[in-house]
Parts: C-alpha cells; structure tokens; sequence
C-alpha cells in the first residue's frame, strides 16, 4: 500500500503560512457549521491590515467568526452566510452578515455552475491510510465547492469523526494543497431546543397521522425534537430516516429500537443525511457507525430521491401563513431568521411518496415584545418583506395545536376556511373579516 505520510508532511504548513495565501479580492469558503475553521480563521483575521475586499462564505456558524470579530468595520472582510443560526442572525441585525438566499438542495450546482472560489479552509478528521480525508458531519456542497477552488486548505480537527458517505464524503491528499495541523476545543455541541407545551400537542398530533415503517425528516427546533420525544413513546416500529439535518432526535430514536431502516426502499438500513448536529455523546457514537451514511445535499433533498421511499412523513416549521396557503418560513418581514434550506423539498417529496405527508407546523400565535401582544401566526397578508418559502400551489398540510388541515386541491375560499379553522379562536372573526374584505370568503360557511 502507498504511503501518503511524506505528501502529506511536504504539504504541511503552520495556519499562519496557510492563511498568507488569501490575497487581495479573494473569495474564501468556510464551509458549514462544525466544517468552519477555526485555526485558519484566526490566522486569516490576523493579517485584516495587510488585506482589503475579501468576501468569506459560510452557513451555519456554531461560534463566533473570528474575521468578522476582527473587522466590525468591515473594511478587510465580509462575511456572507447561506442560512443563519442564532450567531449569524445577531451579526445580520447589527450590519455585520450578508445573507444569500439559496435552496439548499440546489447548493452544489450552484458551485460547479456559477460561482468562483479562490480559496477554501475546511476543517477535517486526520488523514486515512489511504490518503483521504473525511468531510465527517458535513457532506452538503463541500466536494462542489472544492472542485470549484483555486486553493484547498484542510485544517485537521483531531475531535471530528469520520463518517460513513454514500459519495462525495471525502477529499484525497493529491488534491489537496495544503494542510495545517494544531489543537482544538472539543466540537461545538447543538443542543435541541426545549419543546413547549404547545409542541408538544402538536408533535402528539402528528404521531397520530405516523405508520409503522414510515420514513421520517425532521428540521430544526423544538418541535422536532417534541415529536422525536413521543415517537419514542410510542409503539410505532420499523422507522427510516432520510433527512437533511440528522440530529440527537434520530440518535434518541435508534436508541429507543424504533428506526431500523428496513422498510426503505433505497439505501435500505441505513440512516442517510447531509450534515449532523448534536451532543458530544452523538459525535461519538456517529464515529465510523455504518449504519449512517451522508450523501451530497442534492442528493438528500432532491424529491425525486426521497419520494422513492413510502410513508415518506417531513415535519418542518413556519413562521406565518396567509389566507391564500402561502408559507413563510424563514423571516419575520424583512427580518431575515434562517433561510430557505430544504423545506420546499422535503415538502415536494413528502407529496409524491407513495403514502406520504408533509407537516408545516406552527403554534397558533407568538407573543411580540416590541408590541408588547399576542399575535395570530395565520394571517391575512405575509408581513411587507416576508419571504414566500413554499408557494400557495406547493402548500399540503398545516398544523396547529388546534388541528390539521390538508390544503391539497382546495380553491382559494376553501383554503381561507381551512386555515381559519386552525387559527387560535381568539382571532377567527377577524380573520374571516379579513377574508371577506379579499373575496376568499362564504358567507353561508361562517
């Protein structure tokens, strides 16, 4: 067998060596969440005097960047992000983050097809025997993005797993420039939320309308996590997962017994995703497991794939509804929250599965701090500036904890109807004054 151990040291350089090799005008990709550098971006914010006009890229930051910290300014870099979470949703309000709208399952080919990159600093599990390194929790666009890069950089994280991949999971050393080595914090852990009261009714709900051998997605957030909670409580059994973001919920469930993957009719056994995120104990347990397998995101969210699976169930979240069935899932106005992601997709698959659903959920109301009052989550108009996720022809069940509606079908009056029905009581007569101020109502229906 070859031995790579003298590429590699050849190819070996300290992150401040690594990092002289951005030069004026470059754009440089960080990659998603536990992907994201961290000696390198040190490095890189360290030289924020000698550069001017870089554009970084990332999604999902789990930690504070450290080009950004370094520049509150932004004189040397920008920092754009795909999709945010909670850090780069602070740094948006404060002026601080571009946001880039994107469906996350067309990720890839907008790399290989559009864009430029001039350098990319991933970090990775240490090298194999083979000569390769794993993407380990992140699999998404990273082979893209790096066939697209003038310069590839790997920061070797000696906590990241290496990870099972159905393809496009690894980088081999040939192909890479270079490689920097140092210590690292333990991983970044990503803590489900704690379900609310109100989660909890609706993901009850939802485990009703679950079959014995059905496929499930889960998106972010505490819902998820609620109806992961009694799904484990259930007698539900044989469960798959095919899923963009694989998470201590499906962890918990595979410890419970109930998912086994045997009724998938692709990649059957097997637990497949794009990228993970969870406790120290599920990176551990994530380590060389087989029964996983990450694949590139247009292969995860892609409908066409998924649906190839019965009883497909997605189960994600919103932000509002309108009387017309549009979906808004990712702003709050022109109040930018995460992004687009997967949703549409895994909407559009959950339809054309054979047996399938698609659950958009929500609680009924919020309470608004700046107003100070409760609000209706179903509305008559989407918010001046909120972003339409799913299109009113693309919409099929939406759910409340007052019930479950299936828009699949439904005129526009109908519709109207249907979601007043699963507003909170409070705010139904001012909805179907609304409703009838847009001629999207009957009368004889009231």
């Amino acid at each position: 067998m070859t031995d790579y151990s003298f590429e590699y040291r050849q190819k070996l350089k300290t992150p401040e060596e690594a990092a002289r090799l951005v030069k004026n005008g470059d754009w440089v990709e960080y990659g998603t969440a536990l992907e994201m550098p961290d000696l390198l971006d040190k490095a890189l914010a360290a030289r924020k005097d000698e550069l001017f006009d870089i554009r970084v890229r990332g999604l999902l930051a789990l930690r504070p960047i450290a080009v950004v910290e370094a520049d509150p300014e932004r004189k040397t870099f920008r920092y754009e992000s795909y999709y945010f979470g909670g850090y780069e949703r602070k740094l948006h309000e404060k002026g601080l983050c571009d946001f880039v709208p994107m469906d996350y399952g067309w990720l890839p080919l907008i790399y290989r097809n559009h864009l430029s990159v001039d350098v990319s600093f991933l970090s990775v599990p240490p090298m194999d025997k083979t000569g390769y390194f794993n993407f380990s929790l992140t699999n998404g666009a990273t082979k893209a993005m790096l066939e697209k890069s003038r310069t590839i950089v790997l920061e070797i994280n000696e906590n990241l797993p290496r990870v099972p991949g159905g393809y496009d999971e690894q980088i081999h050393i040939s192909e890479v420039d270079c490689v920097v080595e140092g210590e690292h914090a333990p991983l970044t852990e990503f803590k489900t939320p704690e379900p609310s009261d109100i989660d909890k009714q609706i993901a009850q709900k939802i485990v009703e309308e679950i079959e014995d051998g059905s496929t499930i997605e889960l998106g972010i957030g505490g819902l998820p996590a609620a109806v992961g909670m009694y799904i484990a409580q259930s007698d539900l059994k044989d469960l798959g997962v095919h899923t963009e973001l694989f998470s201590d919920s499906f962890y918990e469930l595979i410890k419970s017994g109930k998912i086994t993957n045997q009724n998938k009719k692709i990649n059957r056994g097997k637990s497949v995703w794009t990228f993970a995120l969870g406790t120290r104990e599920f990176y551990e347990w994530a380590a060389d497991n087989t029964t996983l397998l990450s694949y590139p995101v247009d292969y995860v969210n892609a409908p066409h794939i998924m649906a190839q699976n019965e009883k497909l169930i997605t189960i994600n979240n919103c932000v509002e509804v309108d009387l017309f069935g549009q979906i808004c899932a990712e702003s709050a106005g022109y109040r930018q929250i995460s992004g687009t992601g997967g949703q549409l997709d895994f909407l559009t698959g959950g339809f054309f599965s054979k047996g399938g659903k698609s659950f958009i959920c929500m609680t009924s109301t919020y309470f608004d701090k700046k107003e100070n009052r409760t609000k209706s989550r179903v509305v008559p108009a989407l918010k001046e500036g909120g972003i339409i996720t799913d299109p009113r022809g693309c919409n099929f069940c939406v759910i409340t904890e007052w019930g479950i509606i299936n828009l699949v079908g439904k005129c526009v009056w109908e519709r109207a109807e249907a979601l007043i029905s699963i507003a909170h009581p409070d705010f139904r007569d001012e909805l179907i004054r609304d409703a009838e101020k847009k001629k999207i109502w009957r009368r004889s229906n009231k």
